[in-house]
């Protein structure tokens, strides 16, 4: 394997791994949110939600997705990096479903597909753009 082709399968992994952490650390927050203390327009609603342990995990895994999308960022164009992430709107589409027993209309699930396919159409393009 070249150089170029080990850039792009490490540049593979820090995109899965930021649609991972981004799905992951939304998904806790929406369970502790749907499961917990109930959020108020008090101050101090707000400190017991963050101190639920799925919500603060769920903040930890998107302090993590910050991070690894900075390095993503470092890595790829941000051409290839926004459409390549937002394969993550599908999964937390598919999560909400099934986890957390949301409904999801036809049209949102239209607008998921559409995402789907951008996503794949970009995925298949290198990550950085060659001047």
């Amino acid at each position: 394997m070249g150089a170029g082709a080990g850039n792009r399968a490490k540049t593979l992994i820090v995109s899965l791994v930021v649609v991972l952490a981004n799905v992951c650390g939304n998904f806790l927050m929406g369970w502790g949110l749907k499961h917990g203390p109930p959020l108020t327009a008090s101050p101090l609603s707000y400190l017991r939600v963050m101190f639920d342990p799925f919500v603060a995990a769920g903040v930890l895994l998107l302090i993590f997705w910050l991070l690894s999308r900075i390095t993503l960022l470092s890595r790829a164009d941000l051409s290839f990096v926004l459409p390549v992430t937002a394969s993550g709107y599908v999964l937390s589409v598919m999560t909400g479903w099934l986890f957390l027993g949301e409904y999801v209309s036809p049209s949102r699930w239209t607008g998921t597909v559409l995402i789907l396919l951008g996503t794949l159409l970009v995925g298949g393009t290198p990550p950085r753009s060659d001047r």
